[in-house]
Parts: structure tokens; C-alpha cells; sequence
């Protein structure tokens, strides 16, 4: 394992042996980089080292005559082992790399409140995600080109960072790879690790004996990721060489070889800094951190800009601190209001999910993982001296992304929230073993679990600022099926019900013994919306809560980005990440989220 110190010794070492060269500087503290940092001039400050900033410490740095700094709240370890390892994921919620936040209790999930992964780390929650790697559909960017009224967010233009931002390469032990996915739709020469899963699983022949079983309504679909999502099809992840792909070891640790890239971890942003007035426009360039509650405070000035990409959560914080959001918020904490401006914290969204249980009549399941320790070592030891086996698994190997009918009751009173034919209402994950999000003891035996998913919420939630201490988690109220129309609970009912039929087709018959726990009395509409508002919990994709809108409208339900990602009111300032997504994406949004900053990376560079 590559430890922090390691890679510190041997950037050392490079510097030492080749003095010709020069290396980026890693900071373990805001203290140990103040003394140094604080005689630097800096083009640009990113905030926040998840998906969007390794995309922008790296492609800003490519020009060498630009100076950057990124911070990160979380540590350097990305190189941890549980974090290397596709199969431990789990693992990592509720880790040191876990921001470790909770929502307000979800009047929708029966006044539960549940947790809120975030990855604290080198990496973000890149490095502690389940690793699922979705372009989303063509719909949902062509939606976002209407909304801001900006072209260069269509699917036609987005596509070029999709290629720019891949590695899609196929291991050797992919079998029949021409079938699972569409060549031509990937490249094989950008940063980021990616590929189909590496072991083949009892289920997956069952899975296409079904598909095929029921393609009237499950079509198979060749390659999610080619703008049309819906079907029956193979799973890819951001997976390579057997372990974990993720913004630190793909984006990051090449940019390290580069003298104009320092990076501080372990230290947080508590608030950005007017910097100068343009005209009357008041100029924001100077970021404020510290290590940890109480530590001393320093502040540092870009430039060019500050970019925040701390997330959908951090990135709101940051900016209510700074007075950059809703007036009567800054007034009723004491915060001196810079910008009222009233879409920050607004808009909240995010995908509920809900776990279902069957139970198998086959031992040959990934349950032996979890219950057999001796193959569990050696499953370890595989995969520490090749990268191989078990270990190198995600989630599931397949999946189906599916509409409702066109002529559901619910359309008579809701309209469809979906961005269009594209993009799905719901998904299905088919996974080979007992998975209960919700937790509770796990019961003996062998199992299949559904996993199924709304990806078209109408319900829509808020971040609120708790107190003014920047280190006080915010006020997180995701408003989880709440939508009054009810459509939410409606399209989670029919997913559960459209899981159920793909599970009951003939393929399954000698697998399936039949479906396990309370889930399985839950028949009826009124039973099975119970069911879900008692166990449902939310997939980790909080999205949309400093959403992008048309140019320079400040108001109410317009935005609180322009389209180029500039704070609107400010100059100097923008939000690159998640919180951007006026919409969030029919899929899975680590992938989203890569190619907004790929994009990102591009205006800004424009601007010089």
C-alpha cells in the first residue's frame, strides 16, 4: 500500500536526485502550509479535491505558467487499501473517509432520518463511492443546454469529455466484451480508469435467459453509456487493472510531477472573502482555512479565481458562510449579506433507493464472501498479488434502466418529470448476495438482492446553515418523497413491482426460491408504499443546490450560477461540481460530475 508518507518521501527523493526537475509541493496541514503558501502567487484556488477538483488541479496545471493550489478538508490516503479494493466499498461509509453527515428527519421516510456518505479524502467521494460509471442520457444535457440557455451543455457537445475523460479498456478476462459494450461510443487514452466487471457470476447467463424471457419489457440494451439508457444491460464501473478508479490516482497523482500544483489536505475552507469592488460588484478572490475547529485561520488570495468543488453540501455551506445567498438567511445569523442570492442551499436533489431480499437455492452466490472467512483471505490474497478474483467486483454485473408506460394513471394528474424518451424513471440492480442498506442482523443463507431505484425525483429539498461555525454540519433536508403530486412513491411502487416481474420469469424459476422478509407481504400499492416510506434510504448523489440558469437573472428559481459556472452577482467566484446541475442526471453522477469540470476546465482557460 502507498502510503501519504511515501509518496511524500518520494517526491522528495525525485527532487533530490534530479534537481533539473521540480515537483508539486503536499501539504499535510493548513499550519504546515502557511508559511510557504502565504509567499505564493496563485492563478487559481480550488476547493474541494473530489471528481470536479482533480478534474481542474489537473487540466488548469497544464499550463505551466499557471500557479495552482487545491485544498482538501479530508487526508491524502487514497491509496488506503479499503479504498483500492472495488469489493470493500461498503466499508468506507461511515469511515474516516466519510464526511459522516445526516439529514433532517424526511417527513416521506416516516420522520426517519438516514446518513449522507461523503468522501473526505484525496479523491472525494470518488474514492469512496460504489464506483458506477453512467454518462447519464442525452435528454438530461440537452435539458440542461435549455435551462441555461447554453448549446455547450447539449449531448452533442458534452460527448467530447466523455471521451476526453476515459480509459474504457477491456481486461482479459471479460468474456464476450463485444456484446456488453459499443466500442466506438469510448477511448481508451484519457485519464480515468474504466471497464466491465472482470468475473463472471452464476447469475449473469440467468440474467440474459430473462431479458430475453421478458423483451418486450426489457429490452437489451448494448451500452448504457450511449445516450440512450434504457434496457436490460452489462454494468461498468470505474474499475481497472482490478482496483478503484478515482479522481486522486487518475487526476491528481499525475499532476503532482508539476511544480505549478501545491496541494494542502486535512485543512477546510470556512468561508470565500470579498476581495476589491469592480465598480459595484464586489470581487471574491480570497479564500479562508484552517486545520480543524479551533485551529488558526489563514487566508489566502487567487489571482484569476476561486473555484469551489466541495460538493453539493460543502459548496453551499461555503457560500451561505460568506454571505453569498439568501438575505433573510445572513440576517438571521448575523452574516453580512454580500449577495442575495436566493437559489444557494435551494433545489436539493437526490435518488431514493430501496433494498429487497430472495432468497436462492444455489451456495454459489458473493454471500461466501461475506460469510466464509477462509475464502475471504484468500480472495484478499488474490487480489493483493495480481489485482484479480473477487475482490475486483462492484455492485452488481447487471441492471435494467426502465420508463413508466406512457399511459400510467399517473400522468393524468403529474406531468413527467423525466428529461425525455432517453432517460429512465427507475432502475433495477440485480445483485448476487444479501444487501440490506438499512442494516439490522444478516441472515444465514444464500440470496439475490433487488435494488431499485427512482432516478426522476420531483421532490425537492434545501441546505440551510445551522450556526455560523464553519466546522457545524449544515441543516441537510434532501425532502425525500415529498413531491405533493405523489409521483415519487408512485414510480418507487411500480419500480418494486417491475422488479418483481423480471425476477418471477422463467430463467429464475430454479434459482429463486422466493422473495425474503417483511418485503414479501408487502403485495398490495398501500402495502408496498408503506414498505418503502419505512425502509427506503437514498443513493449519495446530492445534487443541484447552486444549479446553474440562464445569464445574469438573479432571482428566485433562476439559478444561482451562470451557465459558465461564475456565482452570479460576483466576479472571480465559481462552483464546479454536483451542486451545479440545475437537474440532476437520470444515472449515477460521479461520471456527470467528471465531464461538467472537463468542460469547466476548458471556459476557464478560455478566459485568459
Amino acid at each position: 500500500m502507498i502510503t501519504p508518507s511515501f509518496l511524500q518521501a518520494a517526491l522528495l527523493f525525485l527532487a533530490v536526485a534530479a534537481p533539473q526537475a521540480a515537483y508539486a509541493t503536499l501539504y499535510q496541514s493548513a499550519d504546515a502550509a502557511a508559511a510557504k503558501t502565504s509567499r505564493t502567487k496563485y492563478d487559481y484556488i480550488i476547493v474541494g479535491a473530489g471528481a470536479a477538483g482533480g478534474v481542474l488541479a489537473n487540466r488548469l496545471s497544464e499550463d505551466s505558467t499557471k500557479k495552482v493550489l487545491l485544498i482538501e478538508a479530508g487526508s491524502s490516503d487514497y491509496n488506503n487499501t479499503n479504498i483500492r479494493i472495488p469489493w470493500l466499498a461498503p466499508a468506507l461509509t461511515g469511515s474516516t473517509f466519510d464526511w459522516n453527515y445526516t439529514t433532517t428527519p424526511q417527513v416521506g421516510l416516516n420522520d426517519r432520518s438516514i446518513g449522507y456518505a461523503r468522501g473526505k479524502v484525496l479523491g472525494g467521494s470518488t474514492s469512496i463511492n460504489y464506483m458506477i460509471y453512467t454518462r447519464a442520457a442525452e435528454d438530461d444535457y440537452n435539458r440542461w443546454a435549455s435551462v441555461t440557455g447554453d448549446s455547450g451543455w447539449n449531448w452533442n457537445n458534452m460527448f467530447k469529455y466523455f471521451l476526453k475523460l476515459e480509459d474504457f479498456t477491456n481486461s482479459p478476462q471479460v468474456v464476450s466484451a463485444s456484446t456488453k459494450f459499443v466500442p466506438s461510443l469510448h477511448n481508451t487514452t484519457g485519464p480515468l480508469g474504466a471497464g466491465l466487471p472482470e468475473v463472471t457470476l452464476a447469475t449473469d447467463n440467468i440474467g440474459l435467459q430473462a431479458q430475453q424471457q421478458l423483451s418486450a419489457e426489457f429490452a437489451y440494451n448494448q451500452d448504457v453509456n450511449s445516450g440512450n439508457m434504457i434496457g436490460f444491460s452489462w454494468t461498468p464501473f470505474s474499475i481497472q487493472n482490478g482496483a478503484r478508479s478515482d479522481s486522486a490516482r487518475d487526476y491528481i497523482q499525475p499532476a503532482l510531477s508539476r511544480s505549478n500544483l501545491d496541494v494542502i489536505v486535512n485543512a477546510q475552507v470556512t468561508k470565500v472573502v470579498q476581495t476589491t469592488t469592480s465598480g459595484k460588484t464586489p470581487v471574491v478572490r480570497t479564500v479562508q482555512f484552517q486545520t480543524g475547529s479551533g485551529g488558526k485561520s489563514y487566508s489566502l488570495t487567487a489571482n484569476r479565481e476561486v473555484i469551489l468543488s466541495a460538493g453539493a453540501i460543502g459548496s453551499p455551506q461555503i457560500l451561505l458562510l460568506s454571505g453569498i445567498g439568501p438575505v433573510a438567511q445572513s440576517k438571521s445569523l448575523g452574516i453580512k449579506s454580500l449577495v442575495d442570492l436566493p437559489d444557494v442551499g435551494q433545489n436539493l436533489q437526490d435518488h431514493p433507493l430501496l433494498t429487497t431480499n430472495f432468497q436462492v437455492s444455489s451456495s454459489d452466490t458473493l454471500d461466501n464472501l461475506i460469510t466464509n472467512t477462509t475464502f475471504q483471505t484468500e480472495q484478499l490474497a488474490q487480489w493483493e498479488a495480481t489485482q484479480t478474483g473477487d475482490f475486483t467486483l462492484g455492485a452488481c454485473n447487471q441492471w435494467a434502466w426502465e420508463r413508466l408506460p406512457s399511459n400510467d394513471t399517473i400522468f393524468k394528474s403529474v406531468s413527467d418529470p423525466s428529461s425525455g424518451p432517453t432517460a429512465p424513471h427507475y432502475q433495477l440492480i440485480f445483485s448476487d448476495l444479501y444487501i440490506a442498506f438499512a442494516g439490522g442482523s444478516r441472515p444465514d443463507g444464500h440470496f439475490l438482492t433487488l435494488i431499485s431505484n427512482l432516478y426522476t425525483p420531483v421532490s425537492r429539498g434545501n441546505i440551510t446553515l445551522r450556526s455560523t461555525n464553519a466546522f457545524d454540519y449544515p441543516i441537510i433536508n434532501p425532502g425525500l418523497l415529498s413531491d405533493k403530486g405523489g409521483f415519487d412513491i408512485h414510480a418507487m411502487t411500480e419500480a418494486l413491482k417491475a422488479g418483481r416481474r423480471f425476477l418471477s420469469a422463467p430463467a429464475w424459476k430454479s434459482w429463486i426460491v422466493g422473495e425474503f422478509g417483511d418485503s414479501a407481504s408487502a403485495q398490495t400499492d398501500a402495502e408496498i408504499e408503506s414498505f418503502i416510506r419505512q425502509n427506503a434510504l437514498v443513493v449519495n448523489h446530492v445534487s443541484g443546490t447552486v444549479g446553474m440558469g440562464k445569464a445574469n437573472t438573479i432571482a428566485k428559481g433562476s439559478g444561482a450560477l451562470n451557465p459558465d459556472l461564475t456565482v452570479k452577482g460576483v466576479i472571480g467566484l465559481r462552483v464546479v461540481d454536483a451542486s451545479a446541475f440545475p437537474f440532476i442526471p437520470a444515472a449515477h453522477t460521479q461520471v456527470p460530475t467528471y465531464a461538467l469540470a472537463e468542460r469547466a476546465a476548458d471556459l476557464i482557460k478560455a478566459c485568459d
